[in-house]
C-alpha cells in the first residue's frame, strides 16, 4: 500500500522544521552576527545601552548559530610562517646546565672543579679540572639522561655525552631532536592558536605544513601586518638574578651574564645572570590588576615547580634584587624583601589599562618556543571577499533554476514535488552547517552547487523507474511504491561512493579542499533524505487527497 505512518510524518516534518529554524539565522546574517558579538562582550565586559540594542536585534530564544564565512569570503589575513625550530636546541641544553653543574659538584673529590667552555649552540662544553676523573664525571652525566618521550624514539636517550682530555661534551640525540621539533611544532600551533582565540576573531585555520611550516588564515582581522604583530610577539617572561646595574650600554657582562635595559628607567641597564631562575614555561595564568597604588598592573601565577623554584630562590636571598624580565627588557628589580611562598606575585611597569590586559594575554598564550620567519603574507580586502560572495550567489541562483526549469518541463506535478525537495533540502544544509559551526568558503560554495545538481538526481531515478512500472499496466499507487522500493539500491550505492570520496578529501586534504568535503558529504546526506522521504511525502500526500485514477510521470 502507498502510505507512511502517522508517526514518520511526525519524525520527517520535526526534522524538517529543525533544519530550517537552524538555517533562519543566515537569512538575517548582520542582525544575528551583532547579537552574538553583543552577547560575548556582555559577559565579558558588562551591559551597555549600545549592547543592550544590538543584543535586541535577535531574540535570545532563537537559534544564533551562524555558518561562518572563511577568509576568501569575509576576508582577512593569511601568512605561511616558518619556525626556526634549532633554536630550541641552544635553549634545551642552556637549561641543562644548572643540572649538570649541581651533579658533578657533588662529585668535586674525584673531578675537581667545573667550568663550563664556549661551543657551538648545539654542545654543552664542560670542563674539569682533575682530567683522571673522566671516567667518574662521564658516568654521573649520563645518569642525567631521561627516554625519549616520542613513539621514534622509543628506547633511545635525550642526550649523547663524550669526553676527550678534561672536556665533557653534551649534545642532544637525533631521536630527541627530532622529538623536540615535533613538540616545538605543536606547541607553536598551539600557543597561535591561543593567541589568535584570545582576540575574538571568528574561525581562524592555524595548521601545521611539512615540517617547519604553520599556515596562519585569520578571517576579518585588518591586515597581514597586524596578524604579524599579534602572533610575532615573543612575550617570554623571565626571572634573573641581579649581578648589578649601569648606564654603559657598551659594558663588557662577563661570562653567562646579559646586559639588559630597563623599561621603566631610560639610560639604566642591569647585569642579570643568564641563566633564569623561572621562566614563563612555568606559568599557568596571568590577569590584569591593580598595585596597592591604583597603578595597572599584571598579577601572575606558578604551576608547581616554578613556584618550588621561585619560593627557594626568594627564601635564600632576602635583600637581593632580582630582576623580572619580559621580551629581553627588565620591567622592574624588585628587591627580595621576604620569603614569597605559593608561587603567586604582581607584574609592575610603566604600563596602561589596555597594555596591562594585553601583557596578561600574551604571558596565558604562552612563549613561542622559536622564532619564527614569515615566507609568505597576504591581506584579502572585504571588498574581493564581498564580490565573491556576490558570485557564488549568482552561481546558486543559475543552478538552482535551470533545474527547477528541467524537473518540471521533464515530471510535470512529480517535477514540482522534487522541486519543493531541493528548497528544502538547500535550506537542510545550511541548518546543518550552522548546527556544526563550519566554515563557509568559495570551494565549500561549489560543493552547494554541486549537490543542487546532483539533489534531483535521486528523484530521476525514482520517477523513471515509476514510468516503467506503469507501462506495465499496474495500477498508479503501485507503480509508485515499486518505483520507489526498485530505485533505492541505485540511490543508496551511487551515493555512499560519491560519500566515500568526500570523506577521503575531508581526511587527506586541508583548508579549502576541506570546506569542500564538508558541504558535498552533508549535501549528500539532505539530497538522500529529501529524495526518499520528502518526495515520497509529498506524492502520498497529494495522492491521498486526490485518488487519481491514471498518472503521468
Amino acid at each position: 500500500m502507498l502510505q507512511i505512518s502517522f508517526w514518520k510524518r511526525i519524525v520527517i516534518w520535526g526534522l524538517i522544521a529543525a533544519g530550517l529554524i537552524f538555517a533562519l539565522p543566515n537569512a538575517f546574517y548582520t542582525r544575528v552576527e551583532g547579537h552574538n558579538d553583543a552577547v560575548a562582550e556582555i559577559e565579558v565586559l558588562g551591559a551597555t545601552p549600545e549592547r543592550d540594542a544590538a543584543r535586541a536585534l535577535w531574540p535570545d530564544w532563537m537559534p544564533g548559530t551562524l555558518v561562518n564565512l572563511g577568509l576568501d569570503l569575509r576576508g582577512g589575513a593569511h601568512l605561511l610562517a616558518e619556525v626556526q625550530v634549532g633554536d630550541v636546541y641552544a635553549d634545551r641544553l642552556d637549561g641543562m646546565w644548572p643540572e649538570v653543574r649541581d651533579a658533578l659538584r657533588a662529585a668535586r673529590d674525584q673531578v675537581g672543579t667545573i667550568r663550563r667552555q664556549a661551543g657551538d649552540a648545539t654542545t654543552l662544553s664542560v670542563q674539569i679540572s682533575q682530567s683522571e676523573g673522566m671516567g667518574r664525571a662521564l658516568e654521573i652525566v649520563r645518569a642525567l639522561a631521561t627516554p625519549v618521550v616520542s613513539l621514534t624514539g622509543v628506547g633511545s636517550n635525550d642526550i649523547e655525552v663524550a669526553g676527550q682530555g678534561d672536556t665533557i661534551t653534551i649534545r642532544l640525540s637525533e631521536a630527541e631532536r627530532s622529538a623536540t621539533d615535533d613538540r616545538t611544532m605543536q606547541q607553536s600551533v598551539e600557543i597561535i592558536r591561543r593567541r589568535v582565540d584570545e582576540v575574538g576573531t571568528r574561525e581562524p585555520t592555524i595548521q601545521r605544513q611539512g615540517d617547519d611550516r604553520i599556515l596562519i588564515q585569520v578571517p576579518g582581522i585588518g591586515s597581514a601586518s597586524e596578524l604579524k604583530e599579534l602572533i610575532g610577539t615573543t612575550a617570554q617572561l623571565t626571572f634573573h638574578p641581579v649581578v648589578g646595574r649601569t648606564t654603559d650600554s657598551t659594558q663588557n657582562p662577563g661570562a653567562r651574564q646579559l646586559i639588559l635595559q630597563s623599561m621603566d628607567e631610560p639610560g639604566v641597564y642591569y647585569i642579570v645572570e643568564q641563566t633564569p631562575v623561572v621562566s614563563g614555561e612555568e606559568l599557568v595564568d596571568a590577569q590584569p590588576s591593580f598595585d596597592q597604588n591604583g597603578r595597572p598592573a599584571v598579577s601572575f601565577r606558578f604551576n608547581p615547580t616554578g613556584a618550588r623554584k621561585f619560593g627557594d630562590y626568594t627564601a635564600e636571598n632576602i635583600g637581593s634584587p632580582f630582576a623580572i624580565v619580559l621580551d629581553d627588557e627588565v620591567i622592574s628589580a624588585p628587591v627580595i624583601q621576604s620569603h614569597i611562598p605559593g608561587g603567586s606575585g604582581i607584574i609592575t611597569g610603566n604600563f596602561g589599562i589596555e597594555e596591562s590586559t594585553n601583557l596578561a594575554v600574551l604571558l596565558r598564550a604562552g612563549a613561542l618556543p622559536a622564532q619564527m620567519s614569515f615566507l609568505e603574507e597576504r591581506t584579502i580586502g572585504p571588498e574581493l571577499g564581498q564580490d565573491s560572495i556576490d558570485a557564488g550567489r549568482i552561481a546558486c541562483i543559475v543552478a538552482f533554476s535551470a533545474v527547477l526549469i528541467f524537473m518540471f518541463a521533464s515530471y510535470g506535478m512529480f517535477g514540482m514535488f522534487a522541486n519543493m525537495a531541493l528548497v528544502l533540502n538547500v535550506g537542510l544544509l545550511f541548518g546543518l552547517l550552522s548546527m556544526i559551526g563550519a566554515t563557509l568558503t568559495l570551494p565549500g560554495i561549489a560543493g552547494i552547487v554541486l549537490t543542487i545538481g546532483m539533489a534531483v538526481d535521486a528523484n530521476v531515478l525514482i520517477f523513471e523507474r515509476i514510468r516503467e512500472e506503469l507501462k506495465t499496466a499496474k495500477g498508479p499507487a503501485r507503480a509508485i511504491e515499486l518505483g520507489y522500493e526498485k530505485a533505492l539500491s541505485a540511490i543508496i550505492d551511487a551515493n555512499i561512493t560519491t560519500f566515500i570520496i568526500s570523506v577521503i578529501l575531508f581526511v587527506l586534504g586541508s583548508g579549502p579542499v576541506r570546506g569542500f568535503a564538508i558541504t558535498l558529504g552533508l549535501g549528500i546526506m539532505t539530497s538522500v533524505f529529501t529524495a526518499i522521504f520528502v518526495t515520497r511525502l509529498f506524492v502520498v500526500m497529494w495522492f491521498e487527497r486526490r485518488r487519481p485514477k491514471t498518472i503521468e510521470v
